[in-house]
């Protein structure tokens, strides 16, 4: 049995990741993420077996980064809110790996449908916390959720494709904007201070 290649499964899955960020899926093969890494193509082949597993260990790294930036340490409607800007945030400044994860189909990553993010446990969560919060039922806060969701998606896919000339902080504030429309439509009432984006 072959001995376990010195270059760790972390190294290969980093620099694919700086690949995928800077030039797009379409630029790794093993051989030109080999030649980045210094490497034969020995190491990348004895950790994933094939390119299949390797889209699904990278695709899985790339959404741990991803989640990671919009990770927040607030709660309540105050972390989806983070969540949506940091949604944002990736599609200016990684659009290549924005457009990986959710927009080409590449990834292999399907999220499974709206009912899947406001049933995510994280997103569950913030439900209860913001539905006890301003004393409204939980499926009218998931319906703010499902809207503003879809609302920032599609923003986001329009900058991550270039088709919207705007500043971060204009889409930030377009986000804002969005969710306070639907924090309305909820029944979910702020007062003005609470909508100036922070």
């Amino acid at each position: 049995m072959p001995s376990s290649p010195k270059i760790p499964k972390e190294i290969i899955l980093k620099n694919a990741l700086d690949m995928l960020i800077q030039d797009g899926y379409s630029s790794i093969n093993i051989k030109s993420l080999a030649k980045r890494i210094g490497c034969s193509t020995q190491p990348i082949s004895w950790h994933f077996g094939n390119m299949i597993n390797f889209r699904n260990a990278l695709t899985e790294y790339a959404l741990d980064y991803a989640n990671e930036k919009m990770l927040s340490a607030s709660e309540g409607i105050s972390a989806f809110s983070n969540v949506g800007i940091g949604y944002i945030t990736i599609a200016f400044d990684e659009p290549n790996l924005f457009r990986y994860l959710y927009m080409s189909g590449e990834s292999g990553y399907h999220a499974g449908g709206f009912d899947i993010l406001t049933a995510a446990k994280t997103n569950s969560v913030i439900a209860e916390q913001t539905a006890k919060q301003f004393g409204i039922p939980v499926a009218k806060v998931n319906d703010f959720f499902r809207n503003t969701i879809i609302y920032t998606h599609g923003l986001a896919c329009f900058i991550a494709s270039g088709l919207l000339k705007a500043t971060k902080d204009e889409a930030c504030a377009m986000v804002n904007q969005g969710a306070f429309a639907f924090m309305l439509q909820a029944g979910i009432h702020l007062n003005e201070e609470n909508n100036n984006g922070n």
